[in-house]
């Protein structure tokens, strides 16, 4: 529902491994990954910030809203 109204076209990745997660999804523009009780978010494979897993996914939907 929080990215209904996205109409840039993004490619984005919810992964299942921190580890490998961000080289696997490098070509999207924005992803994430979660495992245990931390979670990350990277661009083009970088990551840029570290989370608790409980705020992931509102820290995630942040992120996408800067690239608008």
């Amino acid at each position: 529902k929080r990215t209904a109204n996205v109409k840039k076209s993004l490619r984005v990745a919810v992964m299942g491994c921190i580890v490998n997660g961000p080289g696997e999804a490098k070509d999207c523009d924005l992803g994430c990954a979660g495992g245990g009780n931390a979670g990350i978010i990277f661009k083009k494979g970088e990551i840029i910030k570290r989370v608790p897993l409980e705020n992931l996914e509102e820290e995630f939907l942040l992120e996408i809203e800067k690239l608008l």
